[in-house]
């Protein structure tokens, strides 16, 4: 108890106790939950749902990436933002917000767009990266930047009533981001062409949060090699197995 003592004060034992509470996180799992570093990109739907249960849970360091404004039409599912922040960096509301839910964790805000190499070292000084963008060419610098360092990289998207989700861990013979987006062509809708439901980008965003948590606590079996496909028209959720491309230009 001493040593847990050290990296958790009380208040953060009887905080967190109903995780603790669980068997496979236990005190261990949740010193790895306040020890780690998390690289979120995007402050928007996703980034606010992912990033809002990360805070809650305690993980101890986030450094949030976005280079965009609150606007009223942001409000409708980014939960994070409120009516005062509109005009203001997307970031920097997110980060009040998240401080506000838990005062035992740090929170950075980057409110730029950055280039891969700016990219390439901070995924590199993080220990997990959550992709929750809406940029492919984003998304692919972030792949590259990853499998260089073999930091896992969670990738998740919402639009319309559906989502998917995944994890890459960059192993000998898992796929990388790029195996999976070679299969779905040119074609890349976002949000403002066709909608999204309110509760299904925080559905998305509470699934990438648990694999986000699971994979830093080490526990579980998370979702590397497969994509998980949710529909929330029908409530139905698929998962789906992702090969690794042998002529993967990045991985393969």
């Amino acid at each position: 108890m001493d040593n847990q003592a050290e990296i958790l004060s009380d208040a953060e034992i009887m905080r967190y106790s109903r995780h603790i509470s669980i068997k496979a996180m236990d005190f261990e799992g949740q010193e790895k939950l306040k020890q780690a570093k998390v690289l979120v990109i995007g402050a928007g739907g996703l980034g606010c749902a992912t990033s809002q249960y990360l805070a809650v849970s305690g993980v101890g360091h986030m450094t949030l990436v976005d280079f965009d404004h609150v606007e009223v039409s942001n409000l409708q599912r980014q939960v994070l933002h409120h009516d005062a922040d509109v005009g203001i960096a997307k970031v920097e509301s997110a980060k009040a917000s998240l401080e506000q839910l838990n005062p035992h964790i740090k929170v950075d805000a980057i409110n730029q767009l950055l280039d891969e190499e700016q990219l390439d070292q901070l995924v590199g000084s993080h220990q997990l990266v959550l992709d929750c963008t809406d940029n492919v060419t984003v998304r692919e610098q972030l792949n590259r930047c990853s499998l260089k360092h073999k930091v896992n990289f969670i990738s998740a998207a919402a639009i319309r009533m559906e989502g998917t989700v995944t994890v890459f861990d960059y192993q000998q013979d898992s796929p990388c981001y790029q195996c999976y987006s070679s299969m779905f062509g040119e074609q890349h809708l976002t949000c403002v062409e066709s909608g999204i439901l309110a509760p299904v980008v925080g559905l998305v965003g509470c699934v990438q949060a648990t694999e986000a948590i699971k994979t830093l606590a080490e526990f579980g079996d998370n979702l590397a090699g497969r994509i998980l496909m949710i529909d929330a028209m029908t409530m139905e959720f698929r998962s789906m197995k992702l090969p690794k491309q042998a002529n993967c230009p990045v991985c393969g």
